[in-house]
């Protein structure tokens, strides 16, 4: 694929059906934490620390863009979605918190070798419709994200948690799907620009200030963010609510994250990013605070529209940018996005553990309240430093 202003639709498609296939392996914990954490005795900084061993190879990511920029990169897309499912699918067997912290690592490695360079094989095939693209690609990873809690806990009701290894085999058959979709496909990416090998240093230098205000728009999301994708369950089991009750909640919540990642990249091309960012952040603060008070499941609905609507416009944001190292400022971005959420993630664990998460629940939407001027922010950024 080289430049072009043609939105090549079926490539969009089989792509995003490669997210899809990954994610939906990678959603498992958070459904299966109440198990694991009665099975095993880990307190909430324990179980914050599995998700920071999952994102832990996401300080690497710039390394791997640089790779991915000098190297093909279809059997990333290929290969991940069989190691995932592997890793994840024998966490229900892990008898010691070492034992899952390894499996939950090597499925963060395989995590990142698929998404540093896959949303830039993505912009290519979106031609002049970047945001569309992206959140095509970004709706296959919601989407998962809805289907992996039902899928796992419908697991666990059949075989019990110490049997969900029997789904690996979807995953296996995914890779094998996705080879015989993608071994033709063209992804060596003939970018029509002099790429300016090796000099990273300028590019950071160029722009951190967007890096800079990403890392801040990030930190202000990911507490409430977090606190939802991986906790909720825990949240609610803890209120009463059954495991079935507490992963249907997820998968509401992320359902209708997919519905808001789809509509945000077309609506940021319509309307800008920065129209769009500030909506989804003052939505997504309002509907946090209101679930908190009502813990109505209708406002999970409203809230995950708002709040995952992010993720397409900020890696539209990325790929705007005038850069002829694409796949590095992807990773650069990937990489603030799972270092800040990292550092978060254990931060609310913590304060779970030190003041109860009903208590973590309302400090995070409080947090959270720091997005809307740094949504103001993030595109006056770009345009100055596309400027210098």
């Amino acid at each position: 694929m080289g430049l072009n202003t043609k939105f090549k639709k079926p490539d969009v498609i089989i792509l995003s059906l490669a997210h899809l296939a990954h994610d939906t392996f990678s959603s498992f914990l958070a459904p299966l934490l109440p198990l694991l954490i009665a099975k095993l005795g880990m307190s909430l900084s324990m179980s914050a620390l599995l998700d920071v061993s999952r994102r832990i190879p996401a300080l690497f990511n710039p390394f791997l863009g640089l790779l991915a920029e000098k190297t093909g990169v279809k059997y990333f897309v290929i290969l991940t979605p069989a190691i995932t499912a592997i890793s994840m699918g024998l966490v229900g067997l892990a008898n010691s918190f070492a034992v899952l912290f390894i499996l939950l690592f090597v499925a963060g490695i395989s995590a990142a070798l698929f998404h540093v360079p896959t949303p830039v094989i993505v912009k290519e095939a979106s031609g002049d419709k970047v945001g569309t693209g992206m959140s095509f690609f970004m709706v296959g990873g919601e989407l998962a994200r809805t289907l992996g809690p039902l899928l796992v806990i419908s697991a666990v009701s059949l075989w019990g948690l110490e049997g969900i290894y029997r789904l690996i085999p979807l995953g296996v058959i995914a890779s094998l799907v996705l080879y015989i979709k993608l071994k033709d496909l063209d992804v060596n990416r003939r970018v029509q620009k002099a790429k300016e090998k090796g000099d990273t240093r300028k590019l950071l230098r160029l722009y951190w200030p967007l890096f800079s205000v990403i890392a801040g728009f990030l930190c202000f999301q990911s507490a409430m963010k977090s606190a939802l994708t991986l906790y909720l369950p825990v949240y609610l089991t803890h209120q009463g609510a059954s495991l079935w009750f507490a992963g249907i909640s997820l998968s509401v919540l992320q359902f209708f994250g997919v519905i808001g990642t789809f509509c945000a990249g077309n609506i940021s091309d319509k309307i800008g990013r920065q129209n769009t960012l500030v909506i989804s952040s003052i939505g997504s603060v309002i509907a946090m605070a209101m679930f908190i008070l009502t813990q109505n499941i209708i406002l999970l609905a409203i809230l995950g529209f708002f709040l995952f609507a992010s993720g397409p416009v900020l890696m539209a944001c990325i790929q705007d940018t005038n850069s002829n190292m694409p796949t590095f400022m992807n990773s650069m971005y990937m990489f603030i996005n799972f270092g800040v959420s990292s550092l978060l993630v254990f931060t609310l664990g913590f304060l779970g553990d030190w003041i109860g998460l009903e208590r973590t629940y309302e400090l995070s939407v409080m947090f959270a309240i720091g997005t809307i001027p740094l949504a103001f922010l993030l595109t006056r950024c770009i345009g100055e430093t596309e400027s210098q």
